[in-house]
């Protein structure tokens, strides 16, 4: 058998450059160990067989767990209104209601608006509904005291649509009918100058009485007396019955008069006599109108909350029940002035417990915001 001569030339070569590198060494090693160490190595290297490398394990990415978003809690409930008149939500979309009740450059939950209406302040002696000027003076001053402040129809809509910020208790004052200015100046102008509060004239708009148009559209041109929507005939309620035509020429005229004799559009309609249908609710809205306001005394008013009514019920025997027209906001609920003073202190307890009752829910509504909304809608806005 014929000898691998390899390794012993390898080791001569390699003894070779040893015994060279030693030369200055000053006693030169033992031949015989420096071969032997050598073909050792050499032997070694000839026999290690090659290894293939073995690649990095890619880390497997740990499963993501889709988070459950909580239920969201019901609306704010009240013993303080009558059984009949349940608080109704008019917000399809949970999303937005959500971002807009905790946005915190909005109104904070619990903020709460008193709508009260006017008829009549008489200087003499009042029945019904009418209240004397007296009355009147401190129905303003308990409002005062109570914490309210008066709003105009503009920061309503606002409020009521998007929750745009507005003082925490609010009261929206409407007086119904003509009034010549002499009214205005007497009995809301004093509280105009001392708190810079704002009311709301519904105007009837049939197109007469140049004077009276002249009065008031002096006093709409200071702006602290924002006219709307009355009718414009004014005698006939509307009801079911009522045509679409009756409907237009109402709703429609009152829009057509205060253009002209007002240089405004309204946003609201104050309904006369009360009177209110699906349809005309459905008509008012295509034509413009943001807001409505019944006769009906069921209680105040906070974003995407309005008390309203199924059906005619022993505990509101003339109130025409709203859940039918399909719109809270075109049906929203009002106090007469006779019987303002006497509910002041029920509208601040509402917005006190509704407020509470918001905080205790809301790491839960947060919570199902950042879940199920915030991919689409952002994150919840922070405060400037």
């Amino acid at each position: 058998m014929k000898r691998n001569t390899i390794p012993y030339v390898t080791a001569l070569s390699l003894l070779g450059v040893l015994l060279a590198s030693c030369t200055s060494a000053p006693a030169p090693a033992d031949p015989g160990i420096l071969m032997t160490a050598a073909f050792e190595t050499a032997v070694a290297q000839i026999s290690m067989p090659t290894r293939t490398p073995v690649p990095s394990e890619t880390p497997v990415p740990t499963a993501t767990i889709p988070r459950t978003p909580p239920a969201l809690p019901g609306p704010y409930q009240t013993s303080m209104l009558k059984a009949a008149d349940l608080p109704r939500t008019y917000i399809a979309d949970s999303c937005q209601y959500l971002q807009n009740k905790w946005n915190p450059n909005n109104s904070a939950p619990g903020t709460v608006v008193m709508t009260i209406m006017h008829h009549g302040i008489n200087k003499g002696d009042a029945s019904g509904n009418d209240v004397t000027v007296t009355e009147h003076r401190k129905i303003m001053n308990d409002l005062y005291e109570a914490g309210f402040q008066a709003i105009n129809m503009q920061q309503m809509a606002d409020f009521m649509y998007n929750n745009a910020k507005i003082p925490p208790r609010s009261v929206l004052l409407i007086v119904d009918d003509r009034h010549f200015g002499e009214y205005f100046n007497d009995h809301f102008r004093p509280f105009h100058e001392e708190w810079n509060w704002p009311v709301i004239n519904a105007y009837i708009g049939l197109d007469e009485r140049p004077d009276l148009w002249a009065e008031n559209a002096a006093l709409s041109a200071e702006g602290w007396v924002d006219y709307q929507s009355h009718g414009y005939i004014h005698n006939i309620p509307i009801s079911g019955s009522s045509t679409d035509e009756e409907i237009m020429g109402e709703m429609g005229g009152a829009i057509t008069s205060l253009q002209k004799y007002m240089n405004k559009t309204p946003i609201a309609y104050i309904w006369p006599g009360g009177g209110f249908s699906a349809r005309a609710v459905e008509l008012g809205t295509q034509i413009g109108y943001k807001l409505g306001f019944t006769v009906n005394p069921r209680g105040p008013v906070m974003y995407n909350w309005v008390p309203q009514a199924d059906t005619v019920n022993a505990a509101n025997p003339y109130a025409i029940p709203e859940t039918p027209a399909g719109n809270a906001l075109m049906t929203l609920p009002r106090y007469w002035s006779a019987d303002a003073r006497e509910n002041i202190d029920t509208v601040r307890v509402i917005g006190q417990e509704a407020a509470l009752y918001a905080e205790q829910n809301k790491a839960v509504e947060l919570e199902y915001y950042d879940i199920v909304c915030a991919p689409t809608y952002g994150p919840m806005p922070i405060a400037p």
